[in-house]
């Protein structure tokens, strides 16, 4: 793996996982020696970044990790709605939508007791996006989704835990699976809709819930 690839992926993992939180200053010289790269790979790791919209360049040699609001992840879903309906539609008219049944079961055996269980769920919903990128045949989409996924990670990690919404989750997700195992992709794309409108909902209340009102502020 080039070092620029080495730099690209490390920062994105921190990003994503809030190790690197909003606001972070990524300067040259230190983020070159700390992951042990020279100062060129670590530009293109950063011009990188900043295409992805995680990262924005403040000065020459200073580029900060970008904050994320309401209005950012509005934005985002805005996007990701489009997207994912319309991938929806296509797969449930695939070749490849049968394959949704074994999803379909894998939802049904579902646990989100413990983290470990939690872990392997997300795993799942990985392997549901993947198998929707490939029923729906259409590298432009799956492109634009790749870069939605980017984001998505982060505003996860971002939001509060809420068990009932990720049990939530488990049933739309093998909804959206049988409509199109069924091949009905008016379905399809309605459950997904409510899906994302759910998770939006949640994710909004979620930062809501977290940020400080006045009246707290005043008294730290």
């Amino acid at each position: 793996m080039r070092a620029s690839d080495r730099a690209y992926s490390a920062l994105l993992e921190e990003i994503q996982t809030g190790a690197l939180a909003p606001g972070t200053v990524l300067g040259e010289v230190e983020q070159s020696a700390r992951l042990g790269v020279s100062r060129t790979p670590l530009r293109a790791a950063l011009a990188r970044l900043t295409a992805d919209g995680l990262v924005a360049q403040t000065s020459p040699r200073v580029t900060v990790v970008t904050h994320v609001d309401g209005d950012d992840i509005r934005a985002l879903f805005v996007v990701r709605r489009a997207l994912e309906e319309t991938a929806a539609r296509l797969a449930a008219a695939s070749p490849r939508a049968a394959r949704f049944a074994a999803l379909v079961q894998a939802f049904d055996a579902a646990r989100l007791d413990g983290e470990a269980a939690r872990d392997a769920y997300y795993r799942l919903i990985a392997e549901f996006d993947a198998a929707l990128d490939a029923a729906a045949a259409n590298e432009y989409l799956t492109s634009a989704l790749r870069t939605v996924r980017t984001h998505l990670v982060r505003v996860r990690r971002l939001a509060r835990y809420q068990p009932e919404r990720l049990a939530a989750s488990v049933s739309e997700h093998r909804l959206i699976a049988a409509a199109i195992a069924a091949g009905d992709g008016d379905l399809a794309a309605h459950a997904t809709h409510v899906h994302l409108h759910n998770a939006l909902t949640s994710i909004l209340e979620s930062l809501d819930d977290a940020a400080p009102s006045p009246d707290r502020k005043a008294l730290a």
